[in-house]
């Protein structure tokens, strides 16, 4: 049951709450970069923040917490993607937040090397799940009359890694809904960090647009 507070009470509530509470509010840096580990190879993502300050946070954060620490590459896709961050080693599906608004307007293109957010049908479903495309994939960019799929960032270091992976041979995963596009040798991501605060300056930045 909901209670209503009255003035004093509800003061002395949220005087707690701010004394009790020091959230973080350093803004993000404009290329923060993370350095993705698995038992496939290592590769490295820059981040574009202003593009994408939503997602971007989002995915730190779960960064972070060290989710993606023991999840695996549940699904791969030669000469499309390779999707991951959801589920564990056991191919269970991990509990998330909430999910986060839509960014894929913000002009970057799901083009080879480019990574952005996988969901549902809702354009507004995603959580912690990303993918990596392995060709141009423009047909998964934004249309006037919908929405696509954010991207917010790219591969700046370990590409072929990702086409290492790109390239397993797949099949039906443990659980129902994963019935094909399983890597038949699991691939875990055993380690994610951010490595470089602020990479402003990297030559690597230059993001290329939707046309």
């Amino acid at each position: 049951m909901k209670h209503i507070l009255t003035p004093l009470i509800l003061t002395l509530c949220l005087t707690m709450t701010a004394s009790a509470q020091t959230p973080d509010t350093t803004p993000l840096p404009p290329y923060p970069r993370v350095e993705v580990e698995t038992n496939a190879g290592t590769f490295v993502l820059e981040l574009f923040t202003s593009r994408a300050p939503i997602t971007v946070e989002n995915f730190i954060q779960y960064v972070n917490e060290g989710f993606y620490n023991g999840t695996v590459f549940h699904r791969v896709v030669g000469g499309f993607v390779i999707q991951g961050g959801g589920y564990d080693e056991n191919y269970k599906l991990k509990p998330t937040r909430q999910t986060i608004s839509n960014e894929s307007g913000n002009g970057l293109s799901n083009q080879r090397g480019f990574v952005a957010m996988a969901r549902t049908g809702d354009p507004h479903s995603a959580d912690s799940q990303f993918y990596i495309n392995l060709n141009d994939n423009t047909a998964l960019d934004p249309r006037p009359t919908r929405w696509g799929y954010t991207v917010f960032g790219k591969v700046v270091e370990g590409m072929e890694t990702v086409d290492e992976i790109g390239y397993l041979s797949t099949g039906a995963g443990p659980v129902p809904e994963l019935a094909k596009d399983v890597p038949k040798e699991p691939v875990v991501i055993t380690g994610v960090t951010v490595i470089v605060e602020d990479s402003a300056d990297s030559e690597t930045t230059d993001a290329t647009p939707v046309e």
